[in-house]
């Protein structure tokens, strides 16, 4: 049975799990990796979720706020072999529930067009395209979403 547990980015799991995103995103994006990487770094993130099946910990997310109204969803990732159990869409669910508590009123992100399983997470979860925004504008290869979370 998967449980979810809240915590920030100094967890030693949370930390093991970006790597192995990382490492998928560099396969992924190729010459372009070093672009994203630049705006994904963990060391200030204080609002973490991690799944866990039994102690093993097998996906993650995150949220730092993006302005007063917005939390951005950042290093979402499940295990490979724990896809297909509605984990990530758990972990997500956490997040804009805390961002909530937190008092945002919506949650915003970008993904790669090379991420087509996280493009469809995301449209399943109810978030719709808007236009790239901050860093991604002009950003060919990223798309960017936003769900409101309070109304």
């Amino acid at each position: 049975m998967v449980h979810l547990e809240k915590c920030d980015s100094h967890n030693v799991d949370f930390i093991k799990l970006v790597g192995l995103l990382d490492k998928d995103l560099a396969e992924r994006d190729g010459d372009e990796h070093a672009f994203y990487a630049q705006f994904n770094k963990i060391d200030k993130l204080r609002y973490v979720v991690l799944a866990y099946d039994g102690d093993r910990a097998v996906g993650c997310g995150a949220i730092k706020p993006l302005d007063n109204t917005a939390m951005e969803v950042k290093r979402m990732y499940v295990l490979p072999e724990q896809r297909g159990k509605k984990i990530a869409s758990a972990i997500l669910g956490e997040l804009e529930a805390w961002a909530a508590e937190l008092g945002y009123n919506k949650c915003v992100l970008e993904t790669g067009k090379k991420q087509p399983e996280a493009i469809a997470l995301y449209l399943r979860n109810r978030y719709r395209e808007i236009p790239n925004y901050g860093q991604y504008e002009g950003v060919e290869n990223s798309v960017c979403f936003e769900k409101l979370i309070s109304e």
